[in-house]
C-alpha cells in the first residue's frame, strides 16, 4: 500500500472512531431483565474509567452512559459557531454559587464483609474501580461509630456500665476486620484526598434511658450532665483510635437520624433527640470537648436526617452563637425527597450561608414494596442522578451513597432491613457487579472535582432535561445533563468563549461535558 492510500485509511478510520465514540469502559455486559445492564467483574477482569483529561481549547469531551448500554462512552467533538437547536443553554461562569466537597460512600460492616468475602484479586478490583485513577475516584467516606443496622450484631466501644471515663473504650472487631483495612486501602491507592467522616447511631446501653441500643430512647440526664460529657468525650476517643491507624477524619455528624429514636418500637440502633437537646449538647458538651482534645478543625455537623425537617432544625440549632461556633454545616438524607421540594434547601442556605449542606446517606430499594436488590435497574441510576442533580442546585457540596458493596439479597442486615448498592457481591462465583447506580455516581465523583464552583446554566426555554455546571480548579468546565424521558432531545449549550457544542441527549441518558475554559 502506497504513502497516499495510507494516509487516507488511516484518516477514515480516525473518523470513524471519533464519529462512533468508544465504549471506554470496558464493560462485561450481562442482562438480569431490569432493563439495563450490570457489568461484571472479577479476579481477573474489571472494567475502568476513562481518564479525566481537559481537553484543548476549541474542543470538549463528552461521556455517556444510557440505559441501552453505554457506560461512560467517549467522544471528542469541536465547538460550532451557531447552534442548531432552538434549545439553548448558556454557560455564565461569573455567577457561582457553592464550592463542591465530592461524592462517596460508607464504609459499613456489611460493605466490609462482601469485600472480604471476595478473593484479594478481585477485591482489589472492587477497591480500584472506587477509589483508583481507572475508577470513579470517590472523594467522600462515612464511617457508622459503632454498629449499625448493616451490621451482624449490636455493640459499641464500651459495653461496661458507669464507665464514665472511658476507661474500657475499644474498637470493635468489625472496625478492624471490616471498616478500617478497606478505608486504608482506599486511601492508598486514591491520587484524590478522600474527605472521611463518623457518625453514630446510638449511644452504649447502659448511657441511655431505655437501657438499649435500639428503640425509643434517648442520653441519660440532660446536656451539661455526666452522660452527655462521656458521650461528647466517645466521640473524642472515636477520632484517637482511627487516628492511630492512620485515618484521620475530616468530619462528624453528631447524630444519625436524631428523629429515629423518638419513635416507639424503632428497630435498630437509634438515639433520640430534639433540635434544642442537639443545639445544648454541642454548645455545652460536644463542642468544648472537640476543642479541647484538640479536633476543633473537624468539621461538625448537626441534623443527618430528612430534608423535611428544614430549616426548622438549623433554625433552632444555629441560632444558638454557643452552639454555632462549634457547627461547620448541616448533614441531610435523600429519603422522601420525592414528596419535599428542594426550596427547603434554598430557605436553609439563605438563613446560614456559611453553614455548608452536605448529603449524607441514600439507597434504592429500601421501601417495604420494593425489590430490594435489581440487578441493572437504570430508573434507579436515574433517580440517584436527578436527586444529585437537584440538591446540588439547591446549594449541597457532595453527595454520598449507603453501603459501597451488598450482598445478592441486599445484606447482611442484622434486623433484615435489605437495600440495593451501586455493587452487588456475589461471594459464591468471585464477582460483583457494577449496577448503573455506579456510573450515575460515576459521572459527577469522577468529573466533578473537588473545590470545583457550581456556576449557573441557563435556559431560554422549558425543558425535560435536567442540568447543572461547574468551573474546576483546573479551569475545566463540566456539564451534567440528565434525560429521564423515552425520547432523544437536541440542545446547544453556549460558551461565550467557545461558541456552540450541538448535541443530543439520547432517551434515558446521563451526559458528562467537559472542556477548558478560554
Amino acid at each position: 500500500m502506497d504513502s497516499t492510500v495510507l494516509f487516507v485509511s488511516l484518516l477514515l478510520s480516525c473518523q470513524l472512531h471519533f464519529s462512533l465514540g468508544e465504549n471506554s469502559s470496558g464493560c462485561e455486559a450481562r442482562d438480569y431483565g431490569k432493563g439495563s445492564v450490570v457489568c461484571v467483574c472479577n479476579a481477573t477482569y474489571c472494567d475502568t474509567a476513562p481518564a479525566r483529561v481537559k481537553p484543548q481549547t476549541g474542543s470538549y469531551t463528552l461521556y455517556q452512559s444510557t440505559k441501552s448500554g453505554d457506560r461512560f462512552r467517549t467522544n471528542q467533538s469541536v465547538f460550532s459557531q451557531s447552534p442548531s437547536s432552538s434549545v439553548v443553554l448558556s454557560l455564565k461562569v461569573n455567577q457561582s454559587y457553592q464550592t463542591i466537597l465530592g461524592f462517596g460512600g460508607a464504609f459499613t460492616d456489611a460493605a466490609g464483609i462482601n469485600i472480604k468475602s471476595l478473593s484479594p484479586k478481585a477485591q482489589d478490583k472492587l477497591l480500584h474501580s472506587y477509589y483508583a485513577p481507572e475508577g470513579i475516584e470517590y472523594t467522600v467516606g462515612r464511617i457508622p461509630m459503632g454498629s449499625c443496622d448493616f451490621s451482624t450484631r449490636e455493640y459499641s466501644y464500651d459495653d461496661t456500665s458507669l464507665d464514665f471515663n472511658l476507661t474500657k473504650f475499644s474498637l470493635a472487631q468489625e472496625d478492624l476486620l471490616y471498616k478500617i483495612p478497606f478505608i486504608q486501602k482506599a486511601i492508598s491507592i486514591s491520587q484524590r484526598n478522600i474527605s472521611i467522616f463518623g457518625s453514630p447511631w446510638s449511644a452504649p446501653a447502659w448511657m441511655k434511658t431505655n437501657g438499649n441500643m435500639s428503640g425509643n430512647g434517648t442520653l441519660i440526664g440532660k446536656p451539661g450532665g455526666q452522660y452527655y460529657k462521656t458521650w461528647a468525650n466517645y466521640f473524642v476517643r472515636f477520632l484517637q483510635e482511627y487516628e492511630k491507624n492512620g485515618i484521620h477524619l475530616w468530619g462528624l455528624t453528631a447524630q444519625n437520624e436524631p428523629t429515629d429514636g423518638n419513635i416507639v418500637n424503632f428497630s435498630f440502633q437509634c438515639m433520640g433527640w430534639t433540635p434544642s437537646q442537639q443545639r445544648d449538647f454541642i454548645a455545652l458538651d460536644l463542642g468544648p470537648a472537640l476543642e479541647k482534645a484538640g479536633y476543633g478543625h473537624v468539621h461538625l455537623m448537626i441534623l443527618d436526617d430528612l430534608r423535611l425537617l428544614l430549616p426548622y432544625w438549623a433554625e433552632i440549632v444555629l441560632k444558638s452563637p454557643e452552639a454555632a461556633k462549634y457547627i461547620s454545616g448541616i448533614a441531610v438524607h435523600w429519603y422522601i425527597d420525592a414528596l419535599v421540594t428542594a426550596d427547603q434547601l434554598n430557605k436553609t442556605h439563605s438563613l446560614f450561608p456559611n453553614k455548608f449542606m452536605l448529603a449524607t446517606e441514600a439507597c434504592e430499594g429500601n421501601l417495604p414494596w420494593q425489590e430490594h436488590v435489581a440487578l441493572g435497574d437504570w430508573y434507579r441510576a436515574e433517580s440517584y442522578a436527578h436527586d444529585i442533580i437537584q440538591d446540588l442546585n439547591n446549594w449541597v457540596v457532595g453527595w454520598t451513597d449507603w453501603n459501597i458493596a451488598l450482598d445478592m439479597q441486599g445484606g447482611p442486615n442484622w434486623v433484615k432491613n435489605f437495600v440495593d448498592s451501586p455493587i452487588i457481591v456475589n461471594s459464591e462465583s468471585d464477582e460483583f457487579y457494577k449496577q448503573p447506580m455506579f456510573y450515575a455516581m460515576g459521572h459527577f465523583s469522577k468529573f466533578v472535582l473537588p473545590d470545583s464552583k457550581r456556576v449557573k446554566l441557563e435556559a431560554n426555554s422549558q425543558m425535560d432535561l435536567e442540568t447543572t455546571a461547574f468551573v474546576a480548579p483546573d479551569s475545566s468546565v463540566v456539564v451534567q445533563v440528565l434525560n429521564r424521558m423515552n425520547d432523544d432531545k437536541s440542545i446547544s449549550i453556549y460558551d461565550p468563549g467557545n461558541g456552540y457544542i450541538n448535541t443530543v441527549v439520547p432517551a434515558h441518558s446521563i451526559q458528562t461535558y467537559l472542556w477548558a475554559l478560554k
